[in-house]
């Protein structure tokens, strides 16, 4: 495997940072997860210009260019001979020394992973997950906001780790005032009487870049789709649940904290949509980025 590194491409037990990189001391850094399917980075300019979004806010100078980055990051999966991979790119304060100022640290650390990424297992998406409400709340978005994402997500961890003990395979996070938020990496949709709901970002949601796909595929089926704040009670009782993520893509959620949602099964609508949403992902004349096959 080769990794992208500050402008190189090395070897997998060569790619090291330093034990004073402020992204492993303190969290400190942005990261974006990508897609590319059939040897086509799906919605790059999209997840780059997120990644520059959320380092522009916590005023991390990243040092190279947009289409530079999106250059680095098809380099990296053509480096690796890959057409259907996962992708982490990871921009780290860099190199500092114990003290939290970030001005201590001149030159941050650009990282480009590219490799395999299998969240579910194949009969989860054809029978659908349980998920299960956590103690642990959704940040609030006046301490973080979820549009940034940040290195530090020990918020979603330890959802995670709560989901785990309660033997589910997701975790439902809420807001500090009992909305329903989102997953530990996944937006949440419910369908109700024909329309399409999911949470509003105001709630500490990220602005999922898959979610919105999903959102535009739905409305050219003629499908309402709104975002609104909801509770437990409208995802319990629901025609339908799914998530939405980029690693996840469309998982179905037949089971919230114990109860059967519709019939048990994934939905009409949550099936139409991961046909869409593969269609879209492996289309020539979809406006993605090209990776030239060697």
């Amino acid at each position: 495997m080769k990794i992208y590194l500050n402008g190189n491409m090395v070897n997998r037990e060569d790619a090291k940072v330093s034990v004073f990189d402020h992204g492993f001391l303190y969290g400190d850094g942005v990261f974006e997860g990508i897609r590319s399917y059939n040897g086509r980075i799906w919605k790059l300019e999209e997840h780059v210009k997120r990644l520059y979004a959320s380092a522009h806010t916590i005023l991390l100078q990243i040092g190279m260019s947009q289409r530079e980055m999106i250059d680095a990051v098809a380099a990296t999966v053509r480096g690796n001979n890959l057409h259907d991979a996962y992708i982490r790119l990871v921009v780290s304060r860099g190199e500092g020394d114990l003290g939290l100022d970030p001005r201590k640290c001149s030159k941050p650390n650009i990282i480009i992973i590219a490799d395999k990424i299998v969240l579910y297992p194949q009969e989860l998406y054809e029978k659908g997950i349980q998920v299960v409400t956590v103690p642990t709340r959704r940040n609030l978005p006046e301490a973080l906001n979820a549009q940034v994402k940040s290195l530090n997500y020990l918020n979603n961890i330890l959802a995670k780790i709560e989901a785990t003990n309660a033997h589910a395979q997701e975790a439902l996070m809420l807001s500090s005032d009992g909305y329903v938020a989102e997953c530990t990496g996944e937006n949440v949709f419910f369908v109700r009487e024909g329309q399409l709901v999911t949470s509003p970002v105001h709630l500490g949601v990220l602005k999922g870049i898959t979610a919105t796909a999903v959102m535009d595929m739905a409305r050219a089926r003629g499908v309402d789709v709104v975002d609104q704040t909801f509770t437990r009670y409208d995802l319990w009782n629901a025609d339908e649940a799914f998530l939405t993520g980029t690693a996840a893509e469309i998982v179905p959620v037949v089971m919230v904290d114990g109860r059967q949602v519709g019939s048990g099964t994934p939905g009409e609508l949550t099936r139409k949509l991961r046909e869409d949403f593969k269609t879209l992902t492996q289309s020539e004349g979809y406006p993605i980025y090209e990776v030239s096959k060697q």
